[in-house]
């Protein structure tokens, strides 16, 4: 195959549509622009103006905020762990860590850490360390006889 022989695939292009040409064409006169005012005009952009009224988006009472401290991490169940180790994606006797998960394809990014929830049954005995654990997931884990390893939190000053 050569450069010159690569093609679109048929029906991936449409041919431009020639606008203004005469009334006999069809899309002549106004080129489906309807028929006189603002909007026939060229540069107009009039997302959210209501005429002069002041508009939804200025009339409705601004609420909450955003945390942008906020962690956000990736979450995952005990099932698919469970799931992953018995398809000897994991290893049961080497710690639980979030790079062993991405490596294991459990999970695909780390973002600011992993959070273990404790949706599913966990059978074997697993260390984690981890970033975070619900209580239920520490409670399951722990009853298998594993164990969990979270950081240590900042004392406040």
């Amino acid at each position: 195959m050569k450069l010159n022989d690569l093609r679109d695939k048929d029906g991936a292009t449409h041919s431009r549509k020639r606008l203004g040409r005469g009334i006999g064409s069809g899309s002549g006169k106004t080129a489906g622009r309807g028929v006189k005012g603002q909007k026939a005009r060229s540069g107009v952009a009039v997302n959210g103006f209501e005429g002069g009224q002041m508009p939804l988006y200025r009339r409705l009472p601004k609420r909450g905020f955003n945390n942008i401290f906020a962690k956000s991490f990736t979450v995952v169940s005990l099932a698919r762990i469970q799931a992953a180790l018995d398809a000897k994606k994991l290893d049961a006797k080497t710690i639980v860590t979030a790079e062993a998960l991405v490596a294991a394809g459990v999970i695909r990014r780390v973002k600011d850490g992993v959070r273990i929830l404790s949706d599913g049954v966990i059978k074997s005995k697993l260390a984690f360390d981890v970033a975070g654990a619900s209580k239920a997931a520490i409670e399951k884990i722990e009853k298998a006889g594993g164990s969990v390893k979270l950081p240590e939190k900042a004392a406040a000053e």
